[in-house]
């Protein structure tokens, strides 16, 4: 079996979009451009998306978008943001670190940044064509 379904779902067009980590324990939200990436969630798909409090501290970062420079591990300051000025940057957010209750969480630039989500360690395998939409 593929990696989809089996290990992993995505979102490839994900910034300021809702993400259901019902059936996962993580997300990690792929960033790139010169942005702040606000981390937000909520109890539904459509409900108030609020901050999830200081839950980010790690990130990964590239130099470049393009796979020719490796990852770096790095810290911050606790807080719901990421700011990067070039490159990309790894976001995870695992669905324990979520308060009580939500389930929907989404990673919004605050200006023209891209994001992409992927939605990992499922908690049910299933061929690509059966998996549940993320944001629905």
């Amino acid at each position: 079996m593929e990696g989809l379904g089996r290990e992993f779902n995505a979102i490839p067009i994900a910034a300021g979009v809702g993400v259901s980590l019902k059936n996962a324990t993580g997300v990690t939200f792929i960033c790139t451009g010169a942005d702040t990436f606000t981390v937000t969630c909520a109890d539904t798909l459509a409900g108030s998306y609020a901050s999830p409090g200081n839950i980010l501290t790690r990130k990964v970062t590239n130099a470049q978008t393009n796979g020719t420079a490796a990852w770096a591990e790095t810290t911050q300051a606790a807080s719901n943001a990421v700011t990067i000025a070039s490159g990309a940057t790894a976001i995870h957010v695992a669905a324990e670190s979520l308060p009580d209750g939500k389930a929907y969480v989404k990673c919004t630039p605050s200006g023209a940044g891209l994001v992409a989500a992927i939605v990992h360690d499922l908690t049910t395998r299933r061929a690509p064509a059966n998996l549940p939409a993320l944001s629905a």
